[in-house]
């Protein structure tokens, strides 16, 4: 990519990354039985799914995964779903990127599927707080890596590029750290964000706190 390109978040296509419906969230295995976790990830899914479809400050929407089934709820939500088998969650990333950047995506919005408060609300308050403080940074001639940390500072709940390709995606284990480090070594500007998309679901505590304050999200 040219490195002085500007951050431009004018069609900002959102990035769903899901291994699939029954494979997902298997460290909830010893809380749920198969059905409720596979129950669990469906409406996680769903909810992604209808936010980023009614937000405002997103154009378009790619699942990236390797389950038919998930492809075909993206379908009925009006995104495209990528039946993709690269290897490893980055990997599958990457290539629901290129999708985006192929239908013309200015910025991208990688976002899991296991944010319990998404909303169209909070998705579009993030690209609009994202591109005022890019606005106040003199347009950003380098890019933005504008990121939502979980609430444990440890990784990525919501990582917003653009130009879409300023850095590598690197989520994992320290995810946060990884990428705040790439992109300053790309000379992008980091934006730390909060809100809502800091909660997930990832062990059966938090998916205690999140029905606490949202009710059941099994279906």
């Amino acid at each position: 990519m040219d490195p002085t390109a500007r951050a431009d978040l004018s069609r900002t296509w959102a990035l769903v990354p899901i291994r699939g419906l029954e494979t997902a969230k298997t460290r909830l295995g010893g809380d749920l039985d198969p059905e409720e976790r596979a129950a669990l990830v469906t409406e996680l899914l769903r909810r992604t799914l209808a936010a980023t479809r009614d937000a405002r400050r997103i154009a378009g929407t790619v699942v990236v995964t390797m389950d038919g089934a998930a492809a075909e709820i993206a379908r009925r939500h009006h995104a495209v779903g990528l039946v993709e088998r690269a290897p490893g969650l980055n990997g599958a990333i990457e290539a629901a990127r290129s999708v985006a950047q192929a239908r013309g995506a200015s910025a991208v919005l990688v976002l899991p599927a296991d944010l319990p408060a998404v909303s169209a609300d909070a998705l579009d308050a993030l690209i609009e707080s994202a591109s005022t403080l890019a606005a106040m940074g003199g347009g950003a001639p380098d890019g933005i890596v504008a990121l939502v940390p979980d609430r444990h500072g440890e990784g990525t709940n919501a990582l917003l590029l653009s130009p879409p390709d300023r850095i590598a995606p690197a989520f994992g284990a320290a995810s946060h750290a990884r990428h705040v480090a790439a992109a300053r070594h790309a000379g992008a500007r980091v934006i730390e964000l909060d809100g809502p998309l800091s909660l997930d679901v990832d062990t059966a505590a938090d998916l205690l706190e999140a029905e606490a304050a949202l009710g059941s999200l099994r279906g």
